[in-house]
This record gives structure tokens, sequence and C-alpha cells, in this order.
């Protein structure tokens, strides 16, 4: 069997605001399997970046740990251990954990990166705090590896230019090459794509999944769109109003979607062979996380809600080994409710291209 580098159990993540307590992470569990690419996809504030923050131990003044565990696997000299990333002192983190054995890209690389300081200089901080012992010509080899790792031709010129003259593309690779100096077995990519052009996007994305499959990284991918993790994910995990709604393979989520949530987000995915007007939308908005929900949080924008929608919580519904979604349609009692025909015609589609 494939070993879990990491496992998510009820992990409960709450914010303080003036406006209240915001549940921001209301419960979810999951596991990253050894060179699997897990997505996290839902829309703005559902609680993806939320509930990734406390992996890289990413501790905001009013963040509050509600509940839950995040046990990591890594390897040590003596073999395999695991730790629960809640628990561990914030020096072993910083010390042991963060940037080495997990890193992270963001969605913004000029966030990342130091606007004052060369590109190579850069790469090299980071190839030191993660190899303390390699010497200045070891470090240099390195940097140059890390460089052309990402796909960058020209590293002799990159490697002396600052942020601001690449390129947005070109700044995350070198974000990713950062990301990838202390070798880590897990890469968080939260929105790396948001932002670039559709053939920039295209080319961070082979890049991630190149890179992934080489080095069997572990990836945890962050995104609002479905169509952007359609060739990259193993798993998809659906988020909405901080839990997971739908969970299963890239095949069962694209093929075989069954939350009516899943079927909104996956009609909004432009499709260039279609001539439309208007982009489809989901109706509504995310629901006040101060105040208690109280049975599907999804229901009021549900245009296929039953009455136990707003009573009482759906449990998650097994369809098969991999394959889950919480919501009452899968009860054995409710109605047949079919996948719309549009997006059925799409799925058609999709299946002829694979």
């Amino acid at each position: 069997m494939t070993e879990t580098v990491l496992e998510i159990k009820n992990l409960q993540v709450a914010y303080h605001t003036d406006h209240g307590q915001v549940q921001a992470v209301r419960g979810i569990s999951y596991q990253v399997k050894k060179g699997e690419t897990v997505a996290l996809v839902g829309e703005s504030g559902c609680g993806k970046s939320a509930s990734v923050k406390p992996i890289m131990g990413e501790k905001e003044a009013n963040q509050i740990i509600k509940s839950g565990e995040i046990n990591f696997t890594y390897q040590t000299e003596n073999g395999p251990q695991t730790v629960n990333l809640l628990k561990i002192s914030p020096k072993i983190m910083q010390n042991r954990i963060k940037g080495k054995e997990i890193a992270m890209v963001f969605q913004d690389p000029m966030t990342s990166l130091d606007p004052t300081m060369k590109i190579n200089k850069q790469i090299a901080e980071a190839v030191k705090a993660s190899h303390p012992e390699m010497n200045k010509d070891q470090i240099n080899e390195r940097v140059l590896n890390l460089i052309e790792t990402v796909g960058i031709q020209n590293m002799k010129v990159v490697q002396n230019q600052y942020p601001h003259q690449l390129s947005g593309g070109m700044r995350q690779r070198i974000v990713i090459a950062i990301a990838l100096a202390g070798n880590p077995s897990l890469l968080i990519c939260d929105e790396p794509t948001t932002g670039l052009d559709v053939t920039i996007q295209a080319k961070i994305l082979n890049l991630i999944k190149d890179i992934q499959k080489s080095r069997k990284l572990s990836v945890i991918f962050i995104t609002h769109n479905l169509g952007v993790v359609a060739n990259i994910a193993t798993y998809v995990n659906v988020m909405y109003a901080g839990k997971i709604v739908e969970t299963g393979t890239s095949q069962d989520i694209f093929f075989e979607p069954r939350h009516p949530y899943t079927w909104g987000l996956l009609e909004s995915v432009p499709d260039i062979n279609e001539k439309v007007d208007e982009l489809p939308t989901i109706a509504g908005t995310i629901p006040d996380l101060t105040q208690p929900i109280v049975g599907d949080a999804f229901a009021p924008r549900n245009k296929y809600a039953l009455n136990i929608d707003f009573k009482k919580q759906p449990p998650m519904f097994k369809i098969n080994d991999h394959h889950y979604a919480a919501t009452w349609l899968l009860d054995k009692r409710a109605p047949k409710v079919p996948i719309p025909a549009v997006l059925q015609k799409r799925i058609l589609k999709m299946k002829g291209a694979s």
C-alpha cells in the first residue's frame, strides 16, 4: 500500500472577529499519500486556505484550532516518524518541518520574493537554510540545478535579475524553485496560477505535474477553478462553507459528480468549444459562518434542495469505495434528480476526448 504522508482528522478552525467567531473550517478529514496530488476546490471563503495554514504552522493572532489532528509522516535517520503538527513546538516546526519537509507556493509570487534581492541570492538563502552543511560552490551548483528544474533556459541571465525584471510566470517558477530547495516531501500550492494568462497557467501546471512525478512529491493543490486540476489531481475534495461536500478521484468528480454544488462548479468552467453570451454561475453567496448553520449549508442556493436540507445536515453518502458526497439527493428515499443536461453533454464530450 502507498504510504500516507499527511492525515487530517476532524480539523476545525475558527477566527475571532468584531462580528463574532467565524467557523472557517467545520470538521474536515482527508489523507494525502506519497506521490499523490490532492486538490481542494471551492469558491473564495469556503475554507480552503484556512484549512492548510495549520499544516505550515501559520498561526494568526485571532485563529483558534477548535479540534482535530494533522498527522505528518516524514523520513529521519532512524526511519519514518509521524508527528501531530498541531502539537509540536514552534521551534521544531520552524527548524525541522517548515521549508524542509513541507513547502508552500502562494498565489502572488511578489509577496514571496524580496524585491531588493537578486534571484540567485534568494534561492541561495533558501538552500543555505535547508542545507547548512553545503559550501559556497555546492550552494551555487544547487541554485543552478533548481533554476534548471523549474524550466528556465537562460538561467545565467535570470539569476542576476531582480523579481520586477521577470514576468509573472517566471516569478512563479522562481518561487517554486525556492520551495523545492529543501527537498520537501509535501508541497502545498495555494492558487499558484491565479492572475496568470491561460498559456502561462498551463505551463506552470505542467511544471508542477512534472516535478511531482519526477520527485514522487505529495501535493495539496488549492483552487477555486475545477478546470485547473482536471489533469493534475489524483483526488479532489470539493469544499463548501468549511466542509468537504464531495470527495473522489478526478474521474469520479469530473465524470460522475453527485453534489449539486459540484455540478455548479463544473458548469462554471469555461468551454472554448461552446458559444455562450454569459457563463453559468451559482446563485447566491456562501452563508455567514459567524451564525449557526442548520441543515445543509448549501440548501439556500440549491435549486434541488429538499425539505430535509433545511433541517438536518446530510451525512457523507458512499457512491463507491473512493467517492462520497454529502447530499440528501443520494438518500434512497429522495427523488431521482439527474445531472443537469448541459453538464451531461459536457461530460460525454470529456469522456470522448479522454
